[in-house]
Order: structure tokens, then C-alpha cells, then sequence
């Protein structure tokens, strides 16, 4: 069963029941899946994803962790703060995948306590965030890592975030300058992002823009809906400034900057 099987009378009774049983992998992978879907916070989810959090019977080809990455993503989503210790235990997992997912729902989560867990997966510098031989990605999920030590509000990472501006991959210099954005709000950081926007690639400049997106500097409004990409990507970038910037729903809903955003929004329709 897949995401797009989901069957109309499928319960949150049989997820819980499916995730807790251990012979049919893909049944439970879909229950994390459909419980994080569905934003299904229930004490009983909670504790059924933390034990599937620890899963070792359901392994990949290349000795991955299916449901461990599917019950990470799930716990980010559902904000129950009491996940926070077992998603900073994942960190060290030795799936990529499963420790990417950790970072993404700790920065989910927002709970402070991850950054010291975070910010150790950065010992090294850029020296050693290298492509690891023989697979298809770096040492560590460094654009998940940077991006939560940003969103956590990291300050005292400054310093060992800033080297990953010179990393060789765009895509983790883009999740550094936003998390440096957002840390520090110099605008000079989200200039950078602006200028990835020119870029001949299509999915670096995807990547440039949801980053832009989401660190809230609203000059980039114009150049995100300008880009050479999906409309659909542009109103999801533009959605996330606007909720990530200083204008806010809550706040001043017809101020200058949201009506802008709003008419860019518009205009892509």
C-alpha cells in the first residue's frame, strides 16, 4: 500500500494497530506515513512512533530504515515535544535518511534543546563534509542540519555555519545563507538566495527559492515570483515569506509588504 492507495475508510484505529504489528513492513511504513499525513496526535500514535522510531526489522536493499525515516517525519509534524530526545538519538543512526528526517522534525518541534545535538554534526567544518564514497550524498544531511540550527534560532552556530557559504554544493551554501539570514537578518545573506535565482539550473533554483521562502526577507517577494520555475512552487515560496517574515496574519494583514505579497500571489493564479 502506498500514500496514494489511501482508502476512504481507513481509521486512525487501524493505523495504530497496523504500525504496532510487525509482519507486513509496508502496512506499517503507510500508517507512519497516513498518521503524520493526518496530523493524528494522539498519545497512542505518539508512542507507537517512537518504538517504530527504533525499528530494526524493516531494512532496504542498502540496509536503510524505511519506517524509522517515516516515523521521524511523522513525529515533526504531530509537535509533541516529547519526541525530542528519541529524534536527537536518531541524529546518530547510521542511515542518512532516517538522521535528515530527525533534523527536519527537530526543527519542527522548536524545541532548543536539539541545538547542542545539531550543531555537533557540523565538528569538522567543511573539510569533511565530503561525499561519502560509494554513495549518493555528504558525510552528514548538512541542508536539514543548517537549516533547523536557523529555524531553532541557533546563534552561537554562527560561526561554524558561515564556512558552509563555500561549501561545493549550492544547495547546502543556499540552506547555509538561509539559516544565517535568519540568525542574524542581515539582508546580504538573502541577496545571495535572490542571486541564486538567476541560475541556469532548474532544481537549484527551486531549492534557492524555497530557502528564500522561508527565511522571511521580503525583498525577495519580486524575484521568487519572477523565477524561471512552477507557479505551484512560487505560491508555496511566497506563502512561507510571508508567514516567515515579520508580516503576519496576526499582525497587519493589509500593510504594504502583505498586500505586495498578496498581489504577487494573485498574479500567479
Amino acid at each position: 500500500m502506498t500514500p496514494t492507495d489511501a482508502a476512504p475508510n481507513y481509521t486512525l484505529d487501524q493505523a495504530i494497530a497496523n504500525l504496532q504489528q510487525t509482519e507486513d513492513a509496508s502496512a506499517r511504513y503507510y500508517a507512519a506515513w497516513w498518521i503524520g499525513r493526518f496530523r493524528a496526535a494522539q498519545p497512542e500514535t505518539i508512542a507507537a512512533l517512537l518504538i517504530a522510531l527504533e525499528d530494526d526489522t524493516d531494512r532496504s536493499p542498502d540496509g536503510g530504515y524505511p519506517l524509522r525515516r517515516n516515523a521521524a517525519k511523522a513525529l515533526g509534524k504531530l509537535g509533541d515535544r516529547q519526541a525530542v530526545p528519541a529524534l536527537i538519538q536518531a541524529l546518530d543512526c547510521e542511515d542518512y535518511y532516517v538522521r535528515e528526517s530527525a533534523a527536519q522534525a527537530l526543527e519542527q518541534l522548536q524545541d532548543a534543546a536539539a541545538i547542542p545535538a545539531l550543531l555537533a554534526k557540523l565538528d569538522g567544518g567543511i573539510e569533511t563534509a565530503q561525499i561519502v564514497e560509494g554513495k549518493p550524498h555528504l558525510a552528514q544531511p548538512y541542508e536539514a542540519i543548517l537549516e533547523a540550527l536557523g529555524g531553532l534560532q541557533a546563534k552561537a552556530a554562527i560561526p561554524q555555519i558561515e564556512p558552509f557559504l563555500d561549501h561545493f554544493s549550492p544547495k547546502v551554501q543556499y540552506a547555509a545563507a538561509r539559516a544565517l539570514y535568519q540568525l542574524t537578518q542581515l539582508p546580504h545573506y538573502g541577496d545571495r538566495l535572490i542571486a541564486a535565482l538567476k541560475g541556469p539550473e532548474l532544481q537549484l533554483r527551486r531549492s534557492a527559492m524555497m530557502d528564500l521562502g522561508a527565511t522571511g526577507y521580503l525583498p525577495g517577494a519580486t524575484a521568487i515570483a519572477q523565477t524561471f520555475t512552477e507557479n505551484s512552487l512560487k505560491l508555496i515560496a511566497l506563502r512561507d515569506l510571508w508567514a516567515a517574515g515579520p508580516v503576519t496574519p496576526q499582525a497587519s494583514p493589509l500593510n504594504a509588504a502583505s498586500v505586495e505579497i498578496l498581489a504577487l500571489m494573485d498574479s500567479l493564479l
